[in-house]
């Protein structure tokens, strides 16, 4: 009789254990395209398609997976990483080239020294160019009055001379539009120069914070 007790208490006493120590179950749980929920005990091909969530036996979620992108979202998906990815990289090179521009130019008076020096170097092209203009004009001018004074002698002009005027106001137009672009970038340097030292002087009010 004790031995059909002690069994009968071993059997129990296994079932506990056994019962403790159960493997925990998982279910797959989905909503379709109408937003009805669906649970499975495998991953099924639609779990797949619209996205899952790992539910244990007690109804809490371990995992959730976002459903599949088509080729059309992936490819969009891909874009917009890169397109930011570009966004981070250019961040950090803003980041270097201040921090270079802090080192090279400690105080306000130095940085103002390299955009004057910038503003100098394209004065000087500038000056050069409207020199070589003058220059330019002044030809034409004298083949110019070459033809003319021919036609008032009522004299042919030569066709090498012709050829000729034409050329140098081709050369004149050239200088012209030359000396335009360099006069226009100036002038947008000037504005960049302003703009760089706001820039300029933001960093170095953060530097002084120890940002």
């Amino acid at each position: 009789m004790r031995k059909t007790a002690f069994v009968i208490a071993l059997l129990a006493l296994t079932t506990v254990v056994c019962a403790q120590t159960k493997a925990p179950t998982y279910r797959y749980r989905w909503k379709d395209a109408a937003g009805l929920p669906h649970y499975s005990d495998s991953l099924t091909a639609d779990a797949m398609k619209f996205g899952y969530e790992l539910v244990n036996d007690r109804g809490l979620v371990v995992q959730h997976v976002d459903r599949q992108l088509s080729p059309e979202e992936r490819a969009a998906a891909q874009k917009v990483a890169e397109q930011q990815a570009a966004v981070d990289r250019a961040a950090e090179q803003r980041k270097r080239n201040d921090a270079q521009m802090l080192a090279a130019y400690p105080t306000e008076a130095a940085y103002k020294a390299l955009q004057q020096e910038n503003l100098d170097s394209m004065d000087q092209q500038i000056a050069t160019t409207r020199s070589n203009l003058r220059s330019q004009e002044k030809a034409l001018t004298d083949l110019l009055t070459r033809a003319g004074d021919l036609e008032r002698a009522k004299q042919p002009v030569p066709k090498y001379l012709g050829d000729g005027i034409t050329k140098q106001r081709d050369v004149v137009a050239h200088q012209r539009d030359t000396l335009e672009r360099q006069q226009g970038a100036r002038d947008a340097q000037v504005q960049k120069n302003a703009q760089d030292l706001v820039h300029y002087r933001e960093l170095k009010a953060a530097e002084a914070k120890g940002e």
